[in-house]
């Protein structure tokens, strides 16, 4: 067998493959051989029909296709392995079936074109000298005390209230009944008796909390609210309701005293000081994190952004099929029907919409892997087995199944990229600015950019 390659676009290499003589000859005759065994003619037993008549009944050239079918896909294996081609999938018939079914005549030399994908050339461009702009984020001494109030609220105990009017945080046990504004109408499902409310902004279709507040106990008024243009009620849509409320009952929050012993009880810790340095120390963690992820998505857009790299097809379809494999996993531990959720139409939807981002996530790890090559950066075996068994026991505690196989080539792969962001970090000139910085500065030129071209349509 004679192959000869030539480079494609998009990462495809193409096969010219001369296919020789005996092997044309032997597809055809196993498709007679198969035949004769199986054909139902008139006047003749299974297995002996005469191979004229076989031929005059199918038709040489049906024969023809049947055997070129035989023919092509192991030719084209063959030939990939003959000429070393790294062959990861999306073989296509390059030739038109319908001239080589003509061109074939058994026994003589077959000579076709197919193409196949193969792995990305990557030039990474000069990896080493990257300058990179990050947002820094620094810790907010407020969240320490924000979510110390929200335990205050989560603790609260509610207490009657008699002399006052209904306010802002109160809590009001209410019956109530919706009408159409111009019909008088009443609304299915639009009433309610001892509903107990929030009175918070959000908590009820806009209109409604305010209305309430400034009300007595036992007191009913009539509260007009409309509802938005996107309800999902569409026969509430853009309607306006007028709800006859009575305010049965009203009751406010009693907060815990924040002291000791409220840490000790609600936040574990020996003294309300303890707990507000651990809390401080978890959210300066959490905001160094956020900063050397900024850093991390920094540098691996720069080098995606250099990097010249053709995807193949098939690369793109197999990360593809991971994000919904993913997505189906995470649906099905909330409890959602996935055979019912999706479907076709859904599937081919998911794909649409994840093309970017499983674009996006082949660049990075291939670009992360060739550096590791290039520079020598492997995890050790221990740190493998040590990684593989803190993901083994994850997935084992939410009693998910996994192959032992394909488990240590996710955890070899992660530490891999880990290893490489890290050298990576202590490579690139990172500027550290403040947080929103960068984002404003890209909705900016988006702004421009959406301006430039209204100012051309203009023109």
């Amino acid at each position: 067998m004679k192959v000869t390659q030539e480079k494609l676009p998009d990462s495809q290499v193409s096969l010219e493959i001369e296919v020789p003589g005996d092997q044309t000859k032997k597809a055809y005759e196993k498709v007679l051989k198969e035949l004769k065994q199986s054909a139902n003619i008139p006047g003749f037993r299974k297995g002996k029909v005469p191979r004229q008549v076989l031929v005059q009944r199918f038709g040489k050239q049906r024969l023809k296709a049947a055997a070129l079918e035989e023919l092509l896909q192991p030719s084209i294996d063959e030939a990939v392995k003959e000429a070393n081609v790294d062959a990861l999938g999306n073989y296509q018939l390059i030739s038109q079936f319908e001239e080589l079914s003509q061109q074939y005549n058994p026994g003589e030399p077959l000579t076709f074109k197919a193409s196949v994908d193969v792995p990305p050339e990557i030039q990474l461009g000069d990896y080493k000298n990257l300058k990179v702009q990050a947002e820094e984020v620094k810790a907010d001494p407020e969240k320490v005390e924000n979510y110390l109030q929200e335990k205050r609220e989560e603790e609260a105990t509610l207490a009657p209230v008699e002399d006052r009017a209904a306010q802002m945080g109160d809590t009001a046990i209410i019956d109530y009944e919706g009408r159409f504004a111009e019909s008088g109408e009443a609304i299915e499902g639009a009433q309610a008796t001892d509903f107990e409310l929030e009175l918070e902004e959000g908590k009820f279709i806009a209109g409604m909390v305010e209305g309430i507040v400034g009300m007595n106990a036992g007191e009913t008024k009539e509260i007009p609210v409309t509802f938005p243009e996107d309800y999902a009620r569409e026969d509430l849509a853009g309607q306006t309701v007028n709800f006859t409320v009575t305010l049965k009952e009203l009751k406010a929050k009693e907060l815990p005293e924040l002291d000791d012993e409220f840490a000790e009880d609600v936040g574990e810790h020996s003294s309300l000081a303890e707990w507000r340095e651990a809390l401080s120390k978890q959210y300066e963690e959490q905001a160094q994190e956020q900063t050397k992820s900024n850093i991390e998505q920094a540098i691996v857009q720069a080098l995606i952004e250099q990097t010249e790299m053709e995807l193949p097809e098939t690369m793109i379809e197999q990360e593809l099929q991971t994000i919904i494999t993913q997505t189906a996993m995470q649906m099905a531990q909330y409890g959602i029907d996935v055979r019912q959720m999706m479907t076709k139409e859904m599937v081919e939807q998911m794909k649409q919409r994840s093309r970017p981002d499983a674009i996006a996530r082949i660049k990075q790890s291939s670009i992360l892997v060739e550096i590791s090559k290039q520079e020598g950066l492997e995890p050790t075996p221990e740190e493998i087995s040590n990684k593989a068994e803190e993901v083994r026991k994850q997935l084992e505690d939410q009693q998910q199944d996994y192959e032992e196989e394909r488990l240590n080539e996710y955890v070899e792969e992660d530490l891999r990229q880990e290893k490489t962001l890290e050298w990576l970090r202590e490579q690139v000139e990172v500027e550290l600015v403040p947080e929103g910085t960068l984002q404003s500065q890209e909705e900016e030129s988006e702004q421009q950019a959406v301006a430039s071209e209204a100012n051309e349509a203009n023109e």
